[in-house]
């Protein structure tokens, strides 16, 4: 798998994408603004297309939170990431894509050694989503209302992070 930035060539695949009922119901109230947003390249936010094979198979953003200008987190503590991921077309779904997207992007956000930690906020009610982040092993941190949307907040430290690629590579 690789991850290569999106670009405006993306954009009908994005909207496709986002058309699908497994992403409406994980992420039912965003605009993403396609057409504006991959035009941009702010230093706060890397959006990534996930390719198996030279086909892209899913979607991945990271985000400084702290930086980020809608403070979609509210006030953050310098040193985080947040992410938002998924698989666009349904027949990807279960076949592993998901974990290693999350490891390729884990491996991207603790590269940088002052990022002391990853946020990921699913929805309350998605209990797939909030069993992904847990096997990934993220640690619930609160329940939290953003805009319209119930969530729950997650959280991996790099310490938690750093065990887990011990004892991959230890298996």
């Amino acid at each position: 798998m690789q991850l290569r930035p999106a670009d405006l060539a993306d954009l009908e695949l994005l909207r496709r994408w986002d058309d699908q009922p497994h992403v409406i119901d994980a992420d039912p109230n965003d605009d993403w603004e396609w057409e504006r947003e991959l035009a941009r390249t702010p230093p706060w936010r890397e959006q990534l297309v996930a390719e198996v094979d030279g086909r892209p198979i899913g979607f991945l953003q990271i985000i400084d939170p702290a930086a980020e200008e809608t403070h979609y987190w509210g006030d953050c503590p310098p040193n985080l990431r947040a992410l938002d991921i998924w698989i666009g077309e349904a027949s990807d779904l279960g076949k592993g894509f998901g974990t290693r997207m999350m490891e390729l992007a884990l491996e991207r956000c603790f590269g940088v050694p002052e990022v002391d930690g990853v946020l990921v906020d699913p929805l309350f009610d998605n209990a797939g989503a909030r069993r992904f982040y847990e096997r990934c092993g993220f640690r619930f941190v609160e329940r939290r209302q953003f805009g319209a949307d119930d969530c729950a907040v997650y959280r991996l430290d790099r310490a938690a992070w750093e065990e887990r690629r011990r004892e991959k590579v230890g298996a």
